[in-house]
C-alpha cells in the first residue's frame, strides 16, 4: 500500500504544510507527498490556498510527490513536463496523470484507489483495506 503524507503532514496539520523544508523532512522517512502545485507568471509554488513557496520544476518533479495541480496553468505544466499531478475540487473521483483513482473522503473505493482519509480513525481503517493507498495528515499512526 501506498502511504501519501499530506502536504507534509504526518501526525496532524501543521502551519508550515507544503514548505519545501517540510516536505524535504518527510522525504527522508520514506512518504510519498501530496503537495499543491500552482504556476503563476512569475513560477512555480506551493500552497493550498495560494501560491506561497516558490519552487523550481526540479523541485517538483520528484516520483515520490503526487502534485494537485491548483489552478490550470499548474495542471498543462505538469503534464507537458511529465509530472504525476491530477486535478480535483471536490470531485468523487478523479484519475491522476498515472491512473491511480483519487478518491475523495467517504467515497467507495476499488483497487486502484488512493483514499483521502481525513481522521486518524478512517486512516486506520483505510489502512486495512485492500486498495492502491490512502493520503492523510495522520500517516504516522499507520502499523
Amino acid at each position: 500500500m501506498i502511504i501519501i503524507s499530506h502536504r507534509g503532514n504526518i501526525n496532524g496539520e501543521k502551519k508550515e504544510e507544503n514548505s519545501p523544508l517540510l516536505l524535504d523532512k518527510v522525504l527522508k522517512t520514506g512518504y510519498n507527498i501530496e503537495i499543491d502545485v500552482w504556476k503563476t507568471s512569475k513560477g512555480i509554488f506551493l500552497g493550498h490556498d495560494m501560491p506561497q513557496y516558490q519552487v523550481t520544476k526540479n523541485f517538483i518533479d520528484n516520483n515520490k510527490f503526487w502534485c494537485h495541480a491548483k489552478n490550470l496553468q499548474a495542471l498543462e505544466f505538469m503534464l507537458d513536463n511529465n509530472i504525476h499531478c491530477f486535478w480535483h475540487q471536490k470531485d468523487d473521483f478523479t484519475i491522476t496523470s498515472q491512473g491511480f483513482i483519487w478518491t475523495y473522503p467517504g467515497k467507495p473505493v476499488c483497487k486502484n484507489s488512493i483514499i483521502v482519509c481525513q481522521t486518524p480513525a478512517e486512516t486506520q481503517y483505510y489502512s486495512n483495506l485492500k486498495i492502491a493507498g490512502i493520503c492523510s495528515d495522520y500517516v504516522g499512526i499507520i502499523k
